[in-house]
């Protein structure tokens, strides 16, 4: 091949990557509607109003953000082309609710629950969500928030793979749950709280044994983070970063 035909076949070939490394970075911002709720346990609404106003903050262009404590707006015509779903203290009660929550589920959507998001016991009725969660249901927690030494399980993985090995995570009021999400075949431990913090609490207290505090069902596009409870968790940069990750993995974004 003559050397001018040579320069003519790469810059066209350049040109043709330039054009769509510009059309991709000027795809459509990822859609986030975050729900939570405003009459739970006061330390839950004080983490909820910090994330909607991180979330708002970290956007830059990356995500559109809207948040909302009317949970009637988790439905199907509300949720159109919401490509993250976020609860951050609560989640919902109403059959309508739940229903439109699973098909968009069931459908591709995307998902991060905080703490009392996941929240579930014999009282909650929904066993589709405690199937979502890997089986995980509500045993225990300590108390009074505390930090917590936590073991990154899965260092490649998208939403952990720029954290330490090893980091602290600051004062929460951690769950414990049975079984352990780790059984269930379809969920990946994302991180764990290490056994060195055992015991942990005062009056409450996990004395051991495996306790998951975030991890995904891998039949979903979704990340459960037990963080969530009182205004310290967003002191951690490096943890702030996991959120951001996070976000951007499940709405499928790079």
């Amino acid at each position: 091949m003559k050397r001018a035909s040579l320069v003519a076949t790469l810059t066209a070939g350049l040109l043709v990557l330039a054009a769509a490394q510009g059309q991709s970075s000027r795809q459509a911002p990822v859609r986030v509607l975050a729900f939570w709720s405003a009459n739970v346990e006061g330390d839950h609404v004080e983490f909820a109003r910090e994330m909607v106003e991180f979330y708002r903050r970290a956007a830059a262009g990356r995500w559109q953000f809207e948040a909302t404590t009317n949970w009637d707006d988790l439905n199907a015509k509300r949720m159109e082309g919401v490509q993250a779903v976020l609860w951050l203290n609560d989640s919902p009660h109403a059959a309508r609710q739940r229903e439109a929550f699973e098909n968009y589920m069931e459908k591709g959507g995307g998902w991060i629950g905080f703490h009392a998001a996941g929240y579930n016991d014999s009282s909650t009725h929904w066993p589709w969500f405690v199937h979502f969660l890997g089986g995980a249901v509500f045993y225990g927690n300590n108390w009074p928030p505390l930090p917590g030494w936590i073991q990154v399980d899965a260092p490649s993985h998208p939403v952990t793979r720029n954290l330490p090995k090893r980091f602290l995570s600051p004062d929460n009021e951690w769950y414990s749950w049975r079984p352990s999400p780790r059984a269930d075949r379809d969920v990946k431990v994302l991180l764990t709280l290490r056994r060195e913090n055992f015991p942990l609490g005062l009056k409450d207290t996990i004395t051991g044994g495996d306790v998951p505090v975030a991890w995904t069902n891998t039949r979903y596009r979704m990340v459960y983070f037990n963080m969530g409870h009182g205004d310290k968790i967003l002191t951690d940069p490096r943890q702030n970063r996991m959120f951001e990750e996070a976000l951007l993995w499940v709405a499928r974004r790079p």
